[in-house]
């Protein structure tokens, strides 16, 4: 209690000290300051934005699509080919595991 009364006293004795316009010109100040911090900041991000070109984007990735396609369709035509191929012998080996697991019982 007895720092409160002391505290208080000391900011009586400074604002007594201080005309009360310096006051609010410092806390104008401080809010200017903020204020121009926070309006760099912001200019900063819109140039960022506008350099940031998503056209130019789109057109380099676009010469992408077509070798995609071509992967899956390759694949596509492997793993038929290749089932084709293999599908009696692996009919035969899922037959004789599942025999093998009948006779368990």
């Amino acid at each position: 209690m007895n720092e409160a009364k002391v505290n208080t006293a000391v900011e009586k004795s400074v604002a007594e000290e201080v005309p009360k316009q310096f006051i609010a010109m410092k806390i104008l100040s401080n809010a200017e300051s903020a204020m121009t911090k926070a309006a760099i900041a912001a200019g900063r991000r819109i140039n960022r934005l506008r350099d940031f070109d998503l056209a130019a984007k789109a057109k380099d990735e676009r010469g992408d699509v077509p070798g995609w396609v071509l992967v899956v369709l390759m694949t596509t035509g492997l793993v038929t080919a290749i089932w084709t191929i293999a599908a009696p012998r692996l009919t035969s080996i899922l037959k004789n595991s599942l025999d093998a697991m009948n006779g368990i019982r």
